[in-house]
């Protein structure tokens, strides 16, 4: 299918691949795409371009990554652009640019919008014990997350214990789906967009290193979500005192335990045969899977046999 319409892309993580692959496999005139600078990564400092430069350089696709969102960065007439796509894409965009594209612009974000607008709305839908989210595409205005409502698809959170990696991958194509599947309607006009519900708006923030720090007087239930939802940034982490030097643990994997101890308080470390547990605020977890800073990942049993010393102490 040959679509004669010209668009132009806004995206940078990989959350946004698999619309932009979708876009180009449905043969799309992408006119450009527009991603942030390349940044540093790693211990070595590698500047690394980001994943949707990649993807669009292996296509040919013209990429611009300018610092200021002006229309005089722009290599080409925006004027040009019918339609903008925006995905993931990391910055404000200004309405002078919004209001360019002859068709607006449309936003995937990854929530049942007004639900949890903002910068981590897939962490938040764990950490809330959400039954549901799911995808939403939106025109997008100069406010964040704001605008009506073009097309949403749901799917169930539930019991099933998604981490976030899983949630995000999940979200991700099911946006790219529904991005794909929107555009011919929006596009005609037999799609009403909906102003979204303000009564009803929920909003996250973006996610700092010191958001995963475990405070122990929690219930066992919000902290096993943290262990999900924090995983891979900005993790799970609590501290151990031994001999004087104070450990970092990064949890990795943990389970809720219907088991409780004798006494203590929360952080109070405790075992049941092989299973490493700990005292929360409400009910205990087992920790599966942790990693001790500088070390390799390992299971819980593993290092209650490396530290024995762990068993009764308290995490802070």
């Amino acid at each position: 299918m040959n679509h004669k319409i010209s668009i132009l892309f806004f995206g940078t993580p990989g959350f946004a691949l698999p619309a932009l692959e979708a876009l180009i496999a449905e043969k799309y005139n992408l006119i450009g795409v527009v991603t942030n600078s390349d940044e540093p990564v790693g211990r070595k400092k590698i500047l690394t371009p980001p994943p949707v430069k990649v993807l669009a350089e292996k296509y040919n696709i013209p990429v611009f990554q300018p610092e200021r969102l002006e229309i005089q960065n722009f290599k080409f007439k925006i004027s040009q652009v019918d339609l903008a796509v925006v995905a993931a894409y990391g910055k404000i965009i200004p309405k002078s640019i919004l209001e360019i594209p002859k068709f607006g612009t449309l936003n995937i974000h990854p929530s049942l919008l007004p639900r949890w607008r903002g910068a981590s709305p897939i962490q938040s839908a764990i950490l809330a014990g959400d039954v549901d989210t799911g995808v939403t595409i939106m025109q997008l205005d100069e406010k964040m997350d704001h605008g009506p409502v073009v097309a949403q698809q749901t799917t169930p959170i539930g019991d099933r214990k998604a981490v976030y990696p899983q949630l995000h991958d999940e979200l991700a194509a099911i946006g790219a789906k529904l991005l794909i599947e929107t555009i011919p309607d929006y596009l005609s006009g037999a799609i009403m967009p909906i102003p979204q519900d303000e009564s009803k708006a929920t909003y996250c923030n973006p996610l700092k290193k010191d958001d995963g720090r475990i405070d122990w007087k929690k219930p066992a239930e919000e902290i096993e979500r943290m262990v999900r939802a924090y995983n891979p940034w900005p993790s799970t982490w609590t501290t151990w005192s031994d001999n004087g030097s104070t450990l970092r643990i990064r949890i990795e994997q943990a389970d809720l335990t219907l088991d409780e101890p004798l006494a203590g308080s929360p952080g109070l470390v405790w075992k049941k045969e092989e299973a490493l547990l700990v005292q929360t605020g409400k009910g205990s977890i087992e920790i599966k899977r942790l990693t001790l800073e500088g070390k390799k990942t390992i299971s819980g049993a593993e290092l209650l046999h490396g530290y024995p010393q762990l068993i009764g102490a308290t995490l802070l």
